[in-house]
């Protein structure tokens, strides 16, 4: 196995130091909800308090990293896309971006993007590739869209295809309007033919919007479900490809796909950069 690390990732003793064990953090949050190890208390209290109200939220957390599966596999085997840059990575578990991509084209290349202190602690455990292959990190924020692009073109040819993934992070733009920025930025940024794959929470249950409130209230960095209407305003200018806008379990299933109920879930888009370009669905969480 060949291993790149960015030069952008901090030493281990200073991401240390960065780690904060007083309040709940999504990254670990989320690895609670799917079976992680990755977690402190604080975590889990949270997230045993909104299953207590809305257990279905722990679906959603299998259904977001099946989607990832799914999605990336239909980028490779059926768009050819060997290239993905991944922003907010969150902490790795099974079935990583690059380990799904290079599992099916071992030459793919994988840019990993987080600014989370315990996310970066396990950097080394993400920076693993194929031979054939490379993966890479970057020690970066959203709101940093021009870092990000440089940094990345380091590794990626930007004169081929990019899929840029953003799963569950957008969330936490307070303002939804300056996310729209940084992902028309992005997407801008990328070569004709590139792919955008998203998913985030929605108002679409009473659970997800009290899983909502209680998140906010216990001292997390808040997480924001939106109207479907307004995230599929992300796609603007792009081609959506089948099926659509849809819930996460309902893009592209297959026999592995854990069945979520219809009131808990999240739609779910994938799309290209160019209107000359070819373009998917995705997932909204």
């Amino acid at each position: 196995m060949s291993e790149q690390q960015s030069s952008v990732t901090p030493p281990a003793t200073q991401v240390s130091d960065r780690i904060d064990t007083t309040r709940p953090h999504s990254a670990r949050f989320w690895n609670y909800f799917v079976g992680g190890k990755d977690n402190y208390e604080v975590d889990r209290e949270i997230g045993d308090q909104i299953k207590t109200f809305f257990p279905g939220l722990v679906d959603v957390a299998v259904a977001g990293r099946q989607f990832l599966r799914r999605s990336v596999s239909h980028l490779v085997e059926d768009r050819g896309v060997r290239q993905f840059l991944d922003i907010g990575t969150g902490l790795p578990t099974a079935d990583n971006t690059h380990q799904v991509a290079q599992d099916i084209a071992p030459e793919s290349r994988i840019v990993y993007v987080d600014n989370d202190p315990l996310v970066l602690a396990h950097a080394r455990a993400l920076l693993t590739s194929s031979p054939e292959g490379v993966t890479n990190y970057i020690d970066a924020d959203l709101y940093e869209p021009d870092v990000i692009l440089a940094e990345a073109a380091k590794t990626l040819d930007f004169d081929r295809p990019v899929a840029l993934m953003l799963l569950g992070i957008l969330g936490h733009a307070g303002d939804f309007s300056r996310a729209r920025e940084v992902v028309g930025r992005l997407m801008a940024g990328l070569p004709s033919g590139s792919h955008l794959v998203v998913y985030d929470g929605t108002r679409t249950s009473e659970g997800m919007i009290a899983a909502e409130k209680a998140y906010i209230e216990s001292g997390a960095v808040p997480y924001f479900v939106r109207e479907p209407s307004e995230i599929v305003t992300l796609f603007d200018g792009l081609r959506i490809l089948d099926p659509g806008f849809v819930r996460l379990s309902e893009w592209r299933p297959d026999a592995d796909s854990a069945s979520v109920p219809a009131d808990v879930e999240m739609p779910s888009v994938e799309s290209a950069s160019r209107s000359d370009a070819r373009a998917l669905p995705q997932a909204c969480m």
